[in-house]
């Protein structure tokens, strides 16, 4: 057996919560070696700084705090790359979780070049996907990194014994961090997720005051609120008419779907690691913005295109949750998907109501509908209908053998 020679620094993937401050310390402790760590503003709606102040408290150096603001690399590089594809786990989950973490396994692994360490960390549990995700990206971009997972490794087994090292080892312990938690929530500009104790049950309904960033639908405004947003190959461009960059356009819809009530899911998935979880997502503008990019590409897109996009959909889907984003066969489904969007521009209507974003309008330079084809009308001869018999004789012909073989 070969013996791996001694971590002298890891990079961590570090919130400045409560988990993430432990880990930092048993790092510390149980390696003897430095951490660098790297904290992500992916549009959590948090304050970051404090992050700062805990790490300098835990005796990490200045120049081993990285806190960046990856928010405008986040929607352009990842959401919209994954919207082009409709992309929908299991037919319903807009992967909000599974999409953030790509991007944050990418910049552990760069800050780890940056800064000469010999490992990464990051603080998911031995029982969910992030797990996966993490090492899974970490590993395809850097196949020879050392990944830690102290969930895995250590012995604190319970919330209890994970508060009793902390205070043990002089790490400040949250008043609202004693008693358990009712729920463990993650968040980016994206989405919220809920899952854990209250949700496990998949039997009782979410209770109101999970939900974070949207109000009830039944308490939202009596009067629809219309709004358009501008597509360019695929890619959102503009609300109302105003253009915006790909982050700041999110956070927009954001504001829209929390008023009114868009986005709420409640969900029975299947992890990568084999068992069923429940959770509840919050996706306001995300859904918004799905709603409106499936209508664009109803006008813009061939038959054949768009029903090839929906065959492949669940192939990605599932990548992108299973944690393959860096696989060559996401990058080959990409290529093919990002193809089909030359012709997806135009502009979207949508009405928002009482948690709906329904689709009312969309128009097109590049539109394949042709009223003149489709009118109840006189088409002038546009078509001619007397077309249809031949087209359907030819259509029934394998029918009509099989019926007569069969004996019908």
């Amino acid at each position: 057996m070969t013996t791996q020679p001694p971590i002298k620094r890891v990079v961590l993937a570090y919130s400045g919560g409560l988990d993430t401050s432990v880990i930092l310390k048993w790092l510390q402790v149980t390696y003897n070696c430095e951490v660098v760590t790297f904290t992500a503003d992916l549009g959590q709606g948090e304050e970051l700084e404090p992050a700062r102040a805990k790490a300098k408290l835990m005796g990490v150096p200045d120049e081993h705090i990285h806190i960046e603001d990856l928010r405008e690399e986040f929607v352009r590089d990842f959401v919209f790359p994954m919207m082009r594809a409709n992309a929908r786990y299991e037919g319903d989950y807009l992967l909000g979780t599974s999409i953030a973490r790509p991007l944050i396994a990418k910049r552990l692994v760069e800050i780890a070049r940056e800064t000469g360490a010999d490992a990464v960390a990051h603080g998911a549990t031995g029982k969910g996907n992030d797990q996966v995700r993490f090492e899974l990206g970490a590993y395809a971009l850097a196949p020879d990194i050392r990944v830690i997972a102290p969930w895995r490794d250590w012995d604190l087994a319970s919330r209890t014994a994970l508060i009793a090292w902390a205070e043990a080892h002089q790490i400040p312990v949250p008043k609202d961090k004693r008693g358990e938690s009712p729920f463990s929530v993650d968040a980016n500009l994206l989405h919220t997720s809920s899952e854990g104790k209250v949700l496990e049950d998949p039997w009782e309904e979410v209770p109101s005051y999970v939900f974070s960033r949207t109000v009830d639908p039944e308490d939202a405004p009596d009067q629809p609120e219309y709004i358009t947003i501008d597509f360019e190959k695929g890619d959102g461009t503009a609300l109302n008419g105003e253009a915006m960059s790909p982050a700041t356009l999110l956070a927009a819809l954001n504001d829209l779907g929390r008023k009114h009530g868009i986005g709420r899911l409640d969900l029975v998935e299947n992890r990568f690691v084999g068992m069923k979880s429940r959770g509840m997502y919050e996706t306001p503008g995300g859904t918004i913005y799905a709603a409106a990019h499936r209508g664009i590409e109803q006008i813009t897109l061939d038959r054949g295109a768009a029903h090839l996009k929906d065959e492949l959909m669940p192939r990605y889907a599932e990548l992108i949750y299973n944690g393959f984003w860096f696989a060559p066969e996401r990058e080959m489904l990409q290529a093919a998907i990002d193809h089909s969007q030359a012709q997806v521009s135009g502009t979207v209507r949508l009405k928002l109501y009482k948690g709906m974003a329904s689709v009312v309008g969309r128009k097109s330079p590049n539109s394949l509908y042709s009223e003149a084809h489709v009118t109840f009308e006189d088409d002038a001869g546009a078509y001619d209908q007397q077309d249809a018999a031949g087209f359907i004789r030819l259509n029934a012909l394998r029918l009509k053998l099989l019926a007569k073989r069969d004996g019908r």
